[in-house]
């Protein structure tokens, strides 16, 4: 644990050391870089544990429906091989956990002094399938990310349907993670919603996210909420994210 915890907080040092590029940067803006620097040491290279469980796979609460196209986009993220090549399929699934920090190799440690309470928001139900219960699968190639949402009874805003702040939850979380494969750090400037019809609770839906166009450090992608065999759309979406200037441009 000691040896863990030691090259964690020298990897620190070590980034927080780098010359900034030849580059001058006003003091606070070179204290953001760096801080940037470090939260993505922590929370990307590092190896999941073993341990950590995977919220996107599939548990005890699912229903037929999203088991069902669970394995459809999952059977497309599985290797074949050609001749002696590999070749990748279409889609990969994200996994999901309720905090990355925390599951990192040598993260559990760090939680207990950073933020030790905090979870992300969509998974800090423990009760399988009272709340959020989903996956994502992202094609880059295609340039679409599809999410399979199965919604709990925790969620109810009329009586009988999904509240529609977790509609747009949910929204938030595909369209982020599709922008998020395109580029390495966005931020959500707009989020537009039209709701068409009510999603009732245990109902599983599809939301599908595609990306629109690039404009500059300007990312735009459109979002629906359809039923599993897509003769119902019950949200529509557009989203707007930006580029952080950290990346240049």
């Amino acid at each position: 644990m000691a040896r863990t915890l030691c090259r964690i907080f020298k990897g620190c040092q070590s980034i927080c050391s780098l010359p900034l590029m030849k580059t001058r940067l006003h003091p606070s803006a070179s204290v953001l870089l760096r801080t940037v620097c470090v939260r993505r040491m922590l929370t990307l290279p590092f190896r999941f544990s073993p341990k950590a469980q995977d919220f996107s796979l599939p548990n005890s609460s699912w229903g037929a429906e999203m088991r069902q196209l669970y394995e459809h986009y999952n059977s497309q993220c599985e290797e074949e091989m050609k001749g002696e090549e590999k070749q990748d399929w279409a889609w990969k699934r994200v996994p999901s956990y309720n905090r990355t920090l925390k599951h990192a190799t040598g993260g559990v440690y760090l939680s207990k002094i950073y933020q030790s309470k905090a979870r992300f928001f969509t998974r800090n139900i423990k009760e399988p399938g009272a709340a959020f219960e989903y996956v994502l699968f992202v094609s880059k190639d295609e340039q679409k990310c599809v999410c399979i949402f199965q919604a709990g009874h925790l969620l109810e805003g009329p009586q009988g349907y999904v509240h529609g702040g977790a509609i747009a939850t949910m929204i938030d979380t595909v369209t982020v993670t599709h922008a998020s494969v395109l580029t390495l750090l966005i931020m959500t400037a707009n989020l537009n919603i039209n709701y068409r019809r009510p999603i009732p609770l245990g109902s599983t839906v599809l939301i599908d996210s595609s990306l629109n166009k690039t404009e500059g450090r300007k990312v735009l992608i459109s979002c629906k909420v359809t039923s599993t065999d897509g003769s119902k759309l019950h949200t529509e979406a557009t989203a707007l994210f930006v580029v952080s200037r950290l990346l240049g441009g």
